[in-house]
């Protein structure tokens, strides 16, 4: 027994006393290494600690590198950065030689050897990423076709994925990938949020713009979704500390759907939201927008003339660009030369010339704006107008014959003009080149499977008949019945179980007029112009929204979740 103490003893001190000469070797090493770099007047760098660049890797083939002693660890552009174990290595050199003829920028360090085997090790990461392009680690597409002919519900697919995520096999991340993006395709989501918590990771789908949890499951299990998201998306493996984006398709029967994918550091792990930009979802036609008769009339008679302007208003995902394209759906045709500057192109429309801002290389909205006037186009759509010298070409190009659709970030139609003349533009080129200046938010439609009924009575009552007696043209309320509403259900199987399916659109627009004109001149605020807007016959977007309730449309708690019921009555 005592003999077998000793033994352990000894054991115990040789693998302390290896370790610790295995340190000191290493320290010796790297002394080294400095005095190598101090003689050959190079930097030295030890890239323990440092965050190997896989791209740069990439530069130089794994069996090249290692014959030759160098490790690429760095790249920023054609900037490569290099750590090699000697200047005198005629392999070595051969290499630099070879890079530099090949147009690289090169930052040459003096590294240890043990930092080259460092550095080397990443290769493994590339070989994954290849292997993914390859087709071995793709999202099987059959596979998902199968999921959408078998999930109906979120409880389905709730039930899929938790089956899938305690599943053990070599295969168990594509299976969950997979159910993630047919549950979402089957619940009609725009978006997937993988979202880590302290302990746990939580899966949500945004439906009908608005998050909905969908289960919880272990961080080991999401921090093997993030490097399989990275590796579809084209993102680096190894950064964990900085935002990236990527993108990647997957090709069904009927359609190609394209995803967007988000990484964000936080404070527990990196947060991913994948964006699923189906073509469906954007082929809503014009007429199905939510418009009343009268509005919709208006824009179709704008929509065809040859010039001029046409805004849409609102914050981000309010269905500005859905307006947008369905208005470009509408003009589309042979003869017809339509050009788009869009940030990013997310759908793809048939006939007409897309292009995509891309601020690292200098095209921004304005220098495509520019590039699109060149190119003799009828009709023109600007993604966004965000500064003075793209508001100013905007304007121009619409008072010189051509037909511009573009967006604003206002809160209402009337705010549209004070923000063009804070851009600098002159009023009255502001008046001669607007045809409409619309606004619009997206509400979720009730369920009508399970909506209940509710008596019209109150505060609610008086709110109610407060706002329509704003109302100028008494058609839009004509034979409309004000006893009651409708509140959202329980939920049902055809809602899964929300109390609300699809969305429908509330709007409210200005148009040209006299009154609009000196209005401008005279440098009035946003309340009187809106009370023009008003006296033009025109809905605002709580007029629209209540007719809406009283339609059976939505609810009355579903408006005041995404305007301001409360705002003074005019």
């Amino acid at each position: 027994m005592e003999d077998c103490k000793i033994k352990d003893m000894i054991d115990f001190n040789e693998s302390e006393q290896n370790e610790r000469m295995d340190e000191i070797r290493k320290k010796e090493e790297e002394e080294l290494s400095k005095m190598l770099a101090a003689r050959h007047k190079i930097p030295y760098i030890n890239l323990f600690g440092f965050s190997i660049n896989t791209d740069a890797l990439r530069v130089i083939p794994e069996q090249e590198a290692m014959m030759a002693n160098i490790a690429a660890f760095d790249l920023v552009g054609k900037k490569l950065s290099v750590g090699v174990l000697s200047v005198n290595n005629e392999e070595t050199m051969k290499l630099l030689e070879s890079l530099d003829r090949k147009g690289y920028d090169l930052g040459i360090f003096m590294v240890s050897e043990e930092s080259l085997k460092r550095a080397w090790s990443h290769y493994a990461e590339i070989s994954q990423a290849e292997a993914n392009r390859a087709g071995s680690l793709e999202i099987s597409e059959k596979a998902i076709t199968e999921l959408l002919d078998k999930l109906k519900t979120v409880a389905d697919v709730k039930a899929s994925l938790e089956s899938v995520i305690t599943a053990h096999n070599a295969y168990r991340i594509s299976v969950i990938m997979e159910n993630m993006i047919a549950g979402a395709l089957v619940t009609d989501a725009s978006d997937i949020h993988i979202e880590p918590e302290e302990n746990i990771a939580r899966l949500r789908y945004r439906l009908d713009g608005v998050l909905v949890n969908i289960l919880e499951f272990d961080r080991s299990t999401m921090d093997a979704l993030i490097s399989r998201i990275k590796l579809l998306s084209g993102m680096i493996l190894n950064i964990h500390n900085k935002a990236q984006d990527g993108r990647f398709s997957i090709k069904l029967p009927t359609i190609t759907l394209e995803i967007r994918s988000s990484v964000l550091p936080g404070a527990y792990s990196e947060s991913i939201v994948m964006r699923l930009l189906n073509p469906k979802s954007i082929a809503i036609p014009v007429e199905s927008m939510g418009m009343d008769d009268w509005l919709l009339n208006i824009l179709l008679k704008e929509i065809e003339k040859p010039n001029g302007m046409i805004l849409t208003t609102g914050p981000t995902g309010s269905g500005k660009t859905t307006t947008l394209y369905a208005f470009l759906r509408k003009v589309n045709s042979p003869e017809v030369k339509i050009i788009t500057i869009e940030d990013p192109i997310e759908y793809h429309l048939p006939g007409v010339t897309q292009t995509q801002t891309d601020e690292d290389h200098g095209y921004n909205f304005l220098s495509g704006l520019r590039a699109a006037l060149r190119q003799d186009p009828d009709v023109i759509m600007v993604g966004e107008i965000r500064d003075d010298e793209t508001a100013h070409i905007a304007v121009q190009a619409a008072l010189t014959g051509h037909l511009v659709l573009s967006t604003l970030h206002t809160n209402n139609a009337a705010g549209t003009f004070r923000r063009l003349i804070n851009l600098k533009v002159d009023p009255h080129d502001i008046f001669s080149a607007i045809n409409v200046a619309l606004a619009q938010r997206l509400m979720r439609k009730l369920c009508t499977t399970c909506r209940k009924e509710k008596v019209l009575a109150g505060e609610e009552k008086t709110l109610f008949d407060n706002v329509l007696a704003s109302v100028r043209n008494k058609d839009f309320i004509k034979d409309i019945q004000t006893e009651k509403i409708y509140v959202a259900g329980d939920g049902c199987e055809k809602c899964n179980g929300i109390g609300y399916k699809g969305r429908i659109a509330i709007f409210e627009a200005i148009l040209k007029s006299n009154e609009l004109e000196k209005a401008l001149i005279d440098s009035v605020g946003e309340f009187e112009i809106k009370k023009l807007a008003l006296d033009q016959g025109m809905l605002d977007m709580r007029q629209d929204g209540i007719i809406k309730i009283l339609k059976g449309i939505t609810s009355l708690d579903e408006l005041s979740r995404v305007i301001d019921i409360n705002e003074k009555i005019l």
